[in-house]
């Protein structure tokens, strides 16, 4: 089963969202035949990196003061500590992720995306690192095994641009308007940072819609098998 998890890496609610996923990939009977791939999304491309605390965008943001914005952190970190995330608020600041983007598509060619998906989010969210920077996307990439030389070859390209906005576009095409947003074979969608519960309710629909059960015939008659002692096991 093919699963797209459309996400921004300085989204909270992705992280958060692949966190929920995860917990019910891990009682998914088929969970060996599930393949995930990461697709480009940006809450917002006009984003220039800043220095600025993240409180304060919020802030002029919303129209809001200092108080209300700093609440509205504090109820996303503590969603996130309930699934087993320690997200630093007070360290987020704007960053721009088209780079990163392109550097995912870069690492599912060579085998690591999952691994630099998770990178990046723990960079951002975790530690506070500023993954719209070039020194820092190299240095993150390099810790999940890419080469940083290659790494850094594709960031001073143009390289993977046009499958960044592919994905974008699909995402629409699917009619997502945020992220996180799940695509499970193409015919089943999940949006935002649901329960674990419900990504466990979706896997096994998108499975049992792409492997109906075997209509098991009589080697004897050529009847229908009613008997249900030969039972074959059908995201």
């Amino acid at each position: 089963m093919q699963i797209e998890i459309f996400s921004d890496v300085v989204c909270p609610w992705c992280y958060i969202g692949k966190r929920h996923f995860e917990e019910a990939l891990k009682s998914f009977s088929h969970a060996e035949d599930v393949i995930v791939t990461y697709r480009s999304f940006q809450l917002d491309p006009t984003t220039v990196n800043s220095d600025t605390p993240m409180v304060e965008v919020l802030a002029r943001k919303y129209g809001v003061d200092a108080a209300a914005a700093g609440a509205m952190t504090d109820r996303v970190r503590q969603t996130a500590a309930a699934a087993g995330l320690d997200f630093k608020m007070d360290l987020q600041t704007p960053q721009n992720t088209f780079d990163a983007h392109r550097l995912l598509h870069f690492a599912l060619e060579n085998g690591k995306q999952a691994e630099l998906e998770e990178a990046l989010m723990d960079a951002n969210f975790v530690r506070g690192r500023r993954v719209g920077q070039r020194d820092t996307l190299i240095e993150i990439a390099v810790s999940v095994g890419l080469d940083a030389e290659e790494a850094a070859a594709v960031l001073d390209s143009d390289r993977y641009t046009e499958q960044v906005h592919d994905d974008i576009s699909l995402a629409r095409s699917f009619g997502a308007t945020g992220v996180p947003f799940f695509v499970f074979d193409r015919k089943f969608a999940v949006s935002g940072g649901q329960p674990p519960a419900v990504f466990t309710d979706v896997l096994e629909k998108a499975w049992t819609d792409g492997h109906p059960p075997a209509n098991v015939v009589s080697a004897v008659d050529g009847s229908a098998d009613d008997s249900g002692t030969d039972e074959s096991c059908a995201l």
